[in-house]
């Protein structure tokens, strides 16, 4: 076993533990869970940091449980938001859950001895716990008192916007609290793990376990996670950043990571890679003497990518990226239809009808008629001159030039680029 907490210290993650928490988990290997929240079928980067703390914590020795919260979604957490949260039904819980579970395999082993990690569902235990049992079990041990004190209630009851909160969320924390003591007293956990934010719920399930069975539980949060410009971590200009590659692709997770600042990226390697510290300072030294080089996002974004995806997608991923600098139009065809859309993400597009190419279009008419690249003929002309229009990453050497379905890319697009840096797509 090495020392887990000592671990977040260095990497600058660890934001409070409940006394006597590292010694207890120097002392022998123990049991821990951080919960997931089901509200989409996909995790994203967000989540990123509690998958990394589960998985350093099964490195260190100790046992991972993942809990899918199956039930505590369809309450929804009222912790850091100013208003209540649309509940989802069973049916989309379910697939939710389901789809979460096989992301969260990629990360941790679930076949490798005694700290083998678990996944864990709470609707398993809370699917047939009637309503009276529940206030009669779990909620005599709790005061209103109790849960009125922590921050993410009264932030919501004395907040400026005045939606107030609903019995269904000021319940959250008792369940989340009979989470841990189920898992204690079924599993042996010993311990819960979250993001700050979390502080209030796990140690309602301390008090829960103290107060219930008279035993002794653990908690321990990490810092959450911030951009250094002040913009919310883990959106891009299109929304989340999901785990999912049908929702956000390889090639564009790249790019999240690949362009992360240099404040940002010494954080972050810490906090999402499992690279020693050596290495780190290394790459921190590296970095420093040639900034522009971006070694240290190349690393990350190198390292995170093949984790979440694999080796061959980070390789599609750097190909896509040179492919705006340097590519020729055998790449361009070589990519799938996806990834070249997002290398072209945010590019103006023009549509054109297939007829149109038929009998085939002079570039001039291509340029200013079929699609508006240039305002006028001359313009174009002056430009082809100049050598400054390129057609599918091809310099165009003349106005004689005819444009026909032969020069589609993948049968489908002709991309056009107008000087060094303006591209323009037209789709047939």
């Amino acid at each position: 076993m090495t020392d887990f907490v000592e671990e977040l210290k260095w990497r600058g993650l660890l934001h409070d533990t409940m006394p006597g928490t590292q010694e207890q988990l120097n002392k022998e290997m123990t049991s821990a869970y951080i919960g997931f929240d089901p509200t989409a079928d996909s995790l994203h980067v967000g989540s990123l940091s509690q998958i990394m703390t589960l998985v350093r914590f099964q490195l260190a020795g100790h046992k991972p449980l993942a809990l899918v919260g199956g039930a505590t979604g369809m309450v929804g957490d009222p912790s850091g938001k100013s208003q209540e949260r649309n509940l989802l039904d069973e049916a989309t819980l379910n697939h939710n859950v389901a789809s979460i579970q096989k992301q969260l395999e990629k990360f941790l082993d679930f076949n490798c001895g005694a700290n083998s990690a678990e996944l864990v569902n709470n609707f398993d235990w809370f699917k047939n716990f009637s309503f009276l049992d529940f206030i009669r079990d779990a909620g005599k041990h709790i005061t209103v008192n109790y849960m009125m004190a922590k921050d993410s209630v009264k932030n919501r009851i004395n907040g400026t916007t005045g939606t107030g909160m609903s019995f269904t969320e000021f319940s959250y924390q008792l369940i989340q609290g009979y989470d841990f003591f189920h898992l204690y007293k079924e599993k042996n956990c010993m311990l819960q793990m979250g993001g700050s934010d979390q502080w209030g719920n796990i140690t309602t399930g301390t008090e829960f376990i103290r107060r219930k069975a008279g035993g002794h539980a653990f908690a321990l949060t990490t810092q959450l996670i911030t951009k250094a410009d002040g913009t919310k971590f883990g959106k891009s200009e299109s929304g989340n950043v999901w785990l999912d590659p049908k929702k956000t692709s390889p090639y564009k997770f790249y790019q999240f990571w690949l362009n992360t600042s240099d404040d940002d990226a010494k954080k972050y390697i810490r906090y999402f890679t499992l690279m020693s510290k050596e290495e780190i300072e290394a790459l921190d030294a590296e970095h420093a003497t040639a900034p522009h080089l971006r070694v240290l996002q190349k690393a990350l974004a190198k390292d995170i990518t093949v984790r979440v995806h694999s080796l061959a997608d980070y390789e599609s991923a750097v190909e896509a990226s040179e492919i705006l600098f340097k590519g020729t139009i055998e790449q361009l065809g070589s990519l799938d239809e996806q990834t070249f859309l997002d290398v072209f993400d945010g590019v103006p597009l023009f549509e054109i009808n297939k007829e149109e190419l038929a009998s085939g279009i002079n570039i001039t008419d291509f340029l200013t008629a079929t699609t508006t690249v240039f305002s006028s003929k001359g313009e174009a002309r002056k430009m082809i001159v100049g050598g400054g229009v390129s057609l599918n990453k091809q310099k165009i050497e003349n106005e004689t030039l005819v444009v026909t379905a032969e020069n589609l890319i993948n049968n489908k697009y002709l991309l056009i680029q107008k000087g060094k840096k303006n591209y323009f797509l037209a789709k047939v």
